[in-house]
């Protein structure tokens, strides 16, 4: 019953981790005079940002939830994911918003890499949540893979999401839960197209 009170907050963690589009390109440089001394150039971004440039644009998607105690019938949502880049190409800012019987989402992602922890970050801010859920992620061959653990009413839930590139201009994510030793299942598969 505690995972249906918090439904909301649960149902927002879930799909802004469904969106752990990573992404993000080296920083354009600005035109720079002679004068300018190289301590005043941008950083560069790692190549581990590079590795996800891809991701940055705008999508449109579809986030559609199997049948489940939650949603008997299943759900279908909608909505627009926007990815661009942060200061210094060190750092991806995503905003997206759906809405659909599964309800309304709204919330911001920031990304980057941890050198010294040797991971991407994702810092998630949601609409149905205070403060922001901290997630890392890596990649696992092409696919790039974050995972997250919480407690709600004394069980403890895990979150594993799965983003692919699947053809130029679509992805897909997968959020799979699991909580105690029941088997992982599958929340919510999120299909993108970018605009």
């Amino acid at each position: 019953m505690i995972f249906r009170r918090n439904r909301k907050a649960i149902l927002t963690v879930a799909v802004l981790l469904a969106f752990s589009f990573a992404a993000t390109a080296l920083a354009k440089r600005h035109n720079s005079s002679p004068q300018q001394s190289k301590a005043a150039e941008p950083a560069k971004s790692s190549s581990e940002m590079e590795r996800l440039k891809f991701y940055l644009g705008e999508w449109d998607y579809t986030e559609t939830y199997p049948k489940s105690p939650m949603y008997p019938d299943g759900a279908k949502n909608t909505g627009l994911y926007t990815s661009k880049l942060g200061p210094g190409g060190n750092s991806l800012v995503n905003g997206f918003h759906s809405q659909g019987p599964a309800g309304n989402f709204e919330a911001l992602l920031i990304m980057t890499w941890d050198p010294k922890e040797k991971c991407y970050r994702e810092y998630v801010f949601g609409d149905g949540f205070p403060g922001a859920v901290v997630q890392n992620g890596q990649f696992e061959g092409d696919d790039l893979v974050f995972r997250f653990e919480f407690t709600a009413g004394g069980t403890t839930y895990k979150l594993r999401n799965v983003t692919r590139v699947v053809a130029p201009g679509k992805m897909v994510s997968e959020e799979y839960t699991q909580s105690k030793d029941a088997p992982e299942s599958l929340f919510v598969r999120v299909e993108s197209t970018k605009r």
